[in-house]
């Protein structure tokens, strides 16, 4: 109700500063969620913003959120059109990390369009003094593990298995936050943390007693590049040539879209459509402006490798210019399939939940739901371990009966 009212809203007040025949539809004030301050995320929602107020004369508000969740809970609220985060995006879809609980479960996402930089979207980054310069030397080491970030938390993960190390290799330093995990080394507390290479929080790191230095992850090494693949297959093997210490010829990582501009499913086609046409129209005026901001360039968008599906109104932008390809269109049907059948999957397991725990026949099915629902959350039938561990089976069998990768969620 909150999004309908939402979109109602905007409808209301969609005078539109573009010509009449240009097909923009721009509201007074647009919302998305995003990074905190000083991430490069916020860094460039804030370039963005400065260039839809003195074109269309529409203020962007930035909403920052501390976590993946608190990101991703205010667009599925209502309070923002738009959430610029990382793999987050792909978790919620997915249904996994913190977002397998009962209060989630598979989100029908829609991308709108992504930033792929000259950076990278994360990479390990260790103090200079801590003699750390390759995954492997991080086993029995200090590694950031952000409290409510599932997807920095696992693509720290993925980044282990470079070296074919996991969390049980290393020592895991809880923090509140992202900027709170680099003030950890910066302190001390920790030695290595997992980040954008050019997010600006790791300068403060580089100007700190202890210095800063990426870890390299060589690309000939096949064995080591598939153990990173294997677990998120929408990362990719990058030469990176921008962020604090890299040298000029650049740094073998890896990297993933971030942010990516997503949105509901039910966002009003008028709107996406009118956002991404400005990003797009107008990206000579803020590509310089923000650390990053360089990677929302067309020629970046990579359509036929995106793992969520896009929403119709960017869908038709792209088609509109030419961009648009067979292989995109491909693509963004397997990734409505995939949609499918991870939400059929959830619905059935639900309905499992409730057979298995219903007083009696008579009460029915819904009231059968209800009682399973009350009785999870007083504790009395099995605690969110044992809920989340159910329902990563039962996604993992729906996805291998349709032939469909599972993404390593153990």
């Amino acid at each position: 109700m909150m999004r309908l009212a939402l979109a109602l809203a905007l409808l209301v007040s969609l005078p539109m500063d573009g010509a009449p025949d240009d097909g923009m539809r721009l509201p007074r004030t647009l919302a998305w969620s995003a990074y905190p301050t000083g991430t490069q995320g916020y860094s460039q929602a804030v370039a963005i913003g400065s260039v839809l107020q003195r074109e269309y004369r529409t203020n962007l508000r930035v909403v920052p959120g501390r976590n993946d969740v608190s990101r991703l809970a205010t667009l599925r609220a209502g309070r923002v059109q738009f959430s610029a985060g990382g793999s987050e995006a792909v978790y919620a879809q997915e249904a996994l990390l913190n977002f397998a609980s009962p209060l989630w479960g598979p989100q029908p996402l829609r991308l709108a369009m992504w930033s792929i930089a000259d950076s990278c979207s994360f990479s390990f980054a260790a103090a200079a003094d801590s003699g750390i310069e390759t995954v492997a030397d991080m086993r029995g080491r200090r590694l950031t593990w952000v409290q409510g970030a599932p997807s920095l938390n696992n693509g720290s993960r993925t980044l282990l298995a470079y070296a074919d190390l996991d969390w049980d290799d290393v020592v895991k330093v809880e923090v509140g936050g992202y900027p709170a995990s680099v003030e950890a080394v910066i302190n001390n507390r920790a030695d290595v943390v997992g980040g954008g290479c050019n997010s600006p929080p790791f300068l403060r790191l580089e100007a700190s007693p202890r210095g800063l230095r990426f870890l390299r992850m060589p690309h000939d090494d096949e064995e080591a590049v598939a153990r990173v693949l294997d677990r998120l297959p929408w990362y990719i093997p990058h030469l990176t040539t921008e962020g604090p210490t890299i040298p000029e010829d650049g740094l073998e990582v890896f990297t993933s879209p971030y942010p990516m501009l997503v949105s509901m499913v039910d966002a009003p086609e008028e709107l996406v459509y009118s956002v991404v046409k400005a990003l797009h129209v107008h990206f000579d005026r803020y590509k310089d402006n923000a650390p990053g901001a360089n990677g929302w360039a067309l020629e970046r968008q990579h359509f036929e490798r995106a793992f969520v599906p896009y929403h119709e109104g960017a869908i038709r932008y792209w088609r509109e210019i030419g961009a648009w390809t067979d292989a995109a269109q491909a693509r963004h049907e397997a990734n409505l399939e995939r949609q499918a059948v991870l939400q059929e999957a959830w619905a059935d397991w639900q309905q499992q939940v409730a057979r298995d725990t219903a007083p009696s026949r008579e009460d029915g099915w819904l009231g059968a739901l209800r009682a399973a629902w009350a009785a999870w959350m007083e504790g009395t039938v099995s605690d969110a371990e044992t809920f989340e561990q159910g329902w990563l089976d039962a996604r993992r069998a729906a996805l291998e009966a349709r032939g469909l990768v599972t993404i390593a969620d153990d």
